[in-house]
């Protein structure tokens, strides 16, 4: 028997309890934030085979719930940034997978990346990765001080009104420039790849096919906007994997309101807004997309 590729760390392909000292440093990494994705419209199509490419990749094909650390974009992904990820919905302290140097962290464990830096990205660079923002929500589009706080974090960072909320045709977009990214790079240059996903954001009624502007965004087709990030979510996961195995984490940052108990929208305490999707998952090299 071969020895595995120096790429290929002792890391079992069950991603339930990585150990992330030992993934970081050897795998590329890919995080997804469907932004404002619902745990139950993500659970629900999951269960009726109507998202088989996000599906085949979740632990035992479930999302697993968790609870949000902010209820907008800003402050959920400032708190993940800095190595907060979406918490498990039971009692913790739970061990996190990335965390910065702090005494008397109840969350810091023996698999946790610690890094000695303000954020993750930076701490991610300190080690050679070459850190990459594909940004989709206004919070991503460096069109004013307040969008440029998020992608300014990162090595390089991408935008364009193609990727933004009122595009349907947004997360293609996304991915083609994924792609073009990854095929930029040195072989031996470790990435760690970061994809907003808008497509899930109001406006949405336009991936529901009969849908009208008129008659506004709802909770299908929400559910439609889901759909469609699937169908093209198979070419991510190829693109970031076909250097050397990858490890992924695909999650919402918060869920938004439909009506729910008299509530619209998000930045609020609803448990429509703090109960949240979350999977993490190895990607082997050279997936095919569906």
């Amino acid at each position: 028997m071969q020895p595995p590729p120096p790429d290929t760390p002792r890391t079992p392909v069950d991603a339930r309890n990585p150990d992330m000292s030992e993934i970081v440093g050897s795998h590329d990494l890919l995080l997804v934030t469907l932004d404002t994705l619902r745990h139950d419209v993500a659970v629900e199509l999951a269960a009726a085979g109507r998202i088989p490419h996000l599906a085949r990749h979740l632990p035992g094909g479930v999302w697993e719930k968790r609870h949000a650390p902010g209820s907008f974009t800003y402050a959920s992904h400032q708190a993940i940034f800095a190595g907060f990820l979406p918490t498990p919905a039971g009692q913790g302290p739970h061990p996190r997978l990335f965390a910065a140097r702090f005494a008397g962290s109840e969350s810091t464990a023996s698999g946790t990346f610690v890094f000695d830096t303000p954020d993750l990205l930076s701490g991610l660079a300190d080690v050679g990765y070459r850190t990459v923002c594909i940004g989709g929500v206004g919070f991503f589009n460096k069109q004013a001080p307040l969008g440029s706080v998020l992608p300014g974090m990162f090595q390089e960072s991408h935008w364009e009104p193609e990727f933004g909320v009122a595009s349907p045709t947004s997360f293609e977009a996304q991915v083609a420039r994924a792609e073009e990214v990854v095929a930029g790079l040195p072989e031996e240059q470790r990435l760690f790849l970061f994809v907003n996903v808008s497509a899930l954001h109001q406006p949405n009624w336009f991936h529901r096919p009969g849908a009208t502007r008129e008659a506004g965004d709802s909770r299908d087709t929400h559910a439609a906007a889901l759909e469609y990030v699937d169908a093209h979510i198979g070419r991510l996961f190829a693109a970031a994997s076909s250097r050397r195995r990858c490890f992924a984490i695909v999650c919402s940052d918060h869920g938004t309101a439909y009506g729910d108990d008299g509530y619209t929208g998000h930045r609020l305490g609803h448990e429509s807004v703090w109960t949240v999707p979350y999977a993490h998952f190895f990607l082997e090299p050279g997936a095919i997309a569906p």
